[in-house]
């Protein structure tokens, strides 16, 4: 994992670290760490917080439906961890918003299709 820099930094309104991303998915930070590997999560490295992951990844207890089929599809259009994370939290005005506003708010399809279409 690389740090990332400034502006991608700021584009995420809040960072969770281990710890508190094993306590919101009331499993340990070995398994937190199991799903960054499986990418099913990403994080970043911030130099305050060591690895870090978005809050917007988790709600109720569990992964954002729909944020890890996204997560392969970017990776499969080349996307690094950085850039998918500047693409996920960066505003789409034909979604409109942001992409993980719509996975957020089961509008995956959508922000998949956009996805897709990086990669033509």
């Amino acid at each position: 994992m690389t740090t990332i820099d400034r502006d991608t930094d700021t584009l995420v309104a809040e960072w969770l670290t281990l710890s508190e991303a094993a306590d919101r998915l009331h499993t340990s930070e070995s398994r937190v760490k199991q799903l960054l590997r499986d990418h099913k999560l990403i994080g970043a490295q911030r130099i305050e917080d060591g690895i870090a992951i978005p809050a917007a990844f988790i709600s109720g207890g569990q992964v954002v439906k729909g944020l890890h089929g996204t997560l392969i599809l970017l990776a499969d259009c080349g996307f690094t961890d950085e850039e998918s994370l500047r693409w996920l939290f960066t505003a789409d005005d034909t979604l409109p918003g942001k992409p993980i506003e719509a996975i957020c708010e089961n509008r995956g399809t959508e922000v998949r299709r956009r996805a897709q279409a990086l990669a033509i």
